[in-house]
């Protein structure tokens, strides 16, 4: 760390040096323009950067199938606005993997192809993405998901399973945008003030996005878990509505706790959800109790439920101890 010592110049006019070191390096010299960021009670100060669209080169050589999909997200989620894909002959799959990851991702496009390259462009102004938006969009799918799973299963319907299966990638969709804003907020404070978040509640957003993810997951598990079973009988089928039903009110507190402006209203919300999971627990015990008299493989596939179920119910838990943290006090 380097200090400097504020001067006054002109009777009304603070100036300080900059570190010559930083300046070289960044390419600050006489006459340049720099620009300053309030965060807080801090000023950050960064070069002044033409705005425009990021671009990106990935060398695919190999890369095929999901691993190359995940390439391709894995650059959006970087930040790149375009991205060019180069190999010596990019094959039909190669191409079929590119165009599933833009398929995948908010906005995104492939805008170029020729034998030897293949170019992707994100449509969408990152400064017009909403977080908290997205976030909200995400806590309603992935409960309704859970939902129609557990319907999905009850009911032996497997076309209500099936549509469950499908929307997990609606979910992962917003998951990777939530991802993109949040790691722009890292590299640049004017990224922080477009989305007119501070990067701590970008970083809270982010991490219970990251629980809803997970719990679409397991919803998506649940449903592909129903279409293996038949009927269930009245009892285990009573005992998983209500173990679903408890389940969902963690998230569901949870995400109030989140979203909730006021820092008390928000402490007691998060501390209801987080108390309810001992009796998830409990639920989740009897459940297994009663499986024990039934047909192993039946019980079996019906355990992963139960666990499925227990398990979102720990990432509401989750969203609440953040929910929890982003209500204390804060230190000055």
């Amino acid at each position: 760390m380097e200090t400097r010592k504020v001067q006054l110049t002109g009777g009304s006019t603070f100036t300080v040096s900059l570190p010559k070191e930083w300046a070289t390096e960044n390419g600050v010299e006489a006459g340049s323009e720099v620009e300053f960021h309030h965060e807080s009670n801090a000023l950050v100060l960064t070069p002044r950067r033409e705005s425009g669209r990021t671009e990106g080169t990935l060398e695919i050589g190999d890369l095929e199938g999901d691993r190359l999909t995940r390439a391709v997200m894995t650059m959006y989620v970087s930040g790149f606005d375009i991205v060019t894909l180069e190999g010596d002959a990019i094959s039909a799959d190669q191409r079929q993997a590119i165009r599933d990851a833009a398929q995948g991702l908010v906005g995104v496009e492939v805008i170029e192809e020729t034998s030897d390259r293949v170019v992707v462009q994100d449509l969408l102004d990152s400064s017009e993405l909403s977080v908290d938006n997205a976030v909200t969009r995400m806590r309603l799918i992935a409960l309704g998901m859970l939902e129609d799973a557990i319907t999905g299963l009850l009911e032996n319907d497997d076309d209500l399973a099936a549509s469950v299966v499908d929307r997990d990638d609606d979910v992962d969709r917003l998951w990777f945008v939530v991802s993109r804003v949040f790691r722009a907020t890292l590299r640049s404070p004017s990224a922080t003030e477009e989305l007119g978040l501070p990067r701590e509640v970008c970083f809270d957003y982010h991490s219970s996005a990251r629980q809803l993810e997970r719990i679409a997951d397991h919803a998506a598990k649940i449903a592909k878990l129903a279409e293996q079973l038949g009927d269930i009988d009245d009892e285990v089928a009573a005992a998983l509505t209500e173990l679903h039903d408890d389940a969902a009110d963690v998230i569901d507190t949870a995400m109030d706790a989140l979203l909730e402006e006021d820092s008390e209203r928000s402490t007691t919300l998060a501390r209801d959800a987080t108390d309810s999971i001992l009796d998830i627990d409990q639920h989740a015990r009897h459940i297994d109790e009663l499986l024990r008299e039934r047909d192993a493989h039946e019980a079996q596939l019906l355990g992963l439920v139960v666990d499925s179920l227990s398990r979102s119910a720990d990432y509401g838990g989750n969203v609440a101890e953040t929910a929890l943290q982003n209500a204390a006090p804060k230190p000055p």
